[in-house]
């Protein structure tokens, strides 16, 4: 029975999140003191008890979630308590928890990493301001000729971003084109647009002033062969080279995140148990939503700490 992990993005954090993980495991605590010396912050302190407004800050966020997803992981992995994958995805920046936990990127150039992509995204956005809406109802392929049109109106550009499953999808670009794909495709039978509340247009060519600001850092990290296929967001396709796993991430930041087809995939590819490792539940629905489309019966369950009684909340 092959298990596929899979690690959230942005928007799944929660105030205490990873505090019993520092509190009841040594090895846990270790990696989030060395995360605290790494990012010059008690980041810790905030991911326990800060506020909501605290921990939408993207410079906390990222590092929260990735940390979160990553040191339950590889503590949870190093206690027995789940085996190692066979294979694993992440969503956006639950990417690099996947990459870490494959062992394709150590945890400290990991968390570097996505520091400077947190940094270098609310640098962007601050510049080049745009905003997200979530698609439901829409097919992709009438969604993608949307974007198109609208983007050559001269209103802006907007694009398909995250091909969550089969009937939703997430498009990103300018606030003005964004509206206008949503006005658009409302006329087109029971279909939902949700303006999204967030800080800019990831996933879009708007982002490509920080595309450009990680891109040295992350050809300066050092990767290594995954210990277990990764399948990336920019491809939906499965690797473990590290020149190919370098090369996708370089090309995350304003690519869209092809969920949908990296889910698909990996049931292909004999995926019959998907957990969820890290805060928040959005990845479980999203995989239940595919396999269904696909007519294929998996288990998806979470695991959002070390205690038993909590690994599915």
């Amino acid at each position: 029975m092959k298990q596929a992990y899979v690690f959230p993005g942005q928007g799944s954090q929660f105030s205490g999140m990873a505090k019993d993980l520092y509190e009841t495991d040594t090895a846990a605590r270790a990696r989030l003191e060395k995360a605290n010396d790494i990012l010059g912050f008690r980041i810790t302190d905030i991911m326990f008890d800060g506020t909501d407004e605290d921990l939408r800050r993207t410079d906390v966020t990222q590092p929260a979630v990735f940390l979160h997803s990553t040191v339950l992981a590889l503590s949870a992995i190093e206690h027995g308590i789940v085996q190692r994958p066979d294979m694993v995805a992440g969503h956006s920046l639950g990417e690099f928890s996947a990459l870490c936990v494959a062992g394709a990127i150590d945890f400290e150039d990991a968390l570097v990493l996505v520091s400077k992509r947190a940094r270098a995204m609310q640098s962007c956005c601050e510049k080049t301001p745009g905003t997200m809406a979530a698609v439901i109802g829409c097919d992709p392929v009438v969604l993608e000729d949307t974007c198109r049109k609208v983007s050559a109106g001269g209103s802006g550009i907007v694009i398909p971003a995250n091909y969550n499953n089969f009937t939703q999808t997430v498009i990103s670009g300018t606030a003005a084109s964004v509206q206008a794909v949503c006005e658009a495709v409302k006329g087109t039978g029971k279909v939902r647009a949700v303006v999204l509340q967030v800080g800019g247009a990831f996933h879009s060519p708007l982002m490509e002033p920080a595309r450009i600001e990680l891109a040295s850092a992350i050809e300066a990290t050092s990767f290594k062969s995954a210990s277990c296929p990764v399948y990336q967001n920019v491809t939906a396709l499965a690797s473990t080279d590290p020149d190919v796993l370098k090369k996708n991430l370089l090309a995350q930041l304003t690519s869209p995140v092809r969920w949908t087809d990296s889910v698909s995939n990996m049931i292909s590819d004999g995926a019959v148990r998907f957990t969820e490792i890290g805060p928040g539940k959005a990845l479980r629905g999203m995989i239940s939503k595919i396999a269904a489309t696909l007519l294929k019966e998996v288990e998806v369950g979470g695991m959002s700490s070390l205690s038993p009684e909590q690994q599915n909340q």
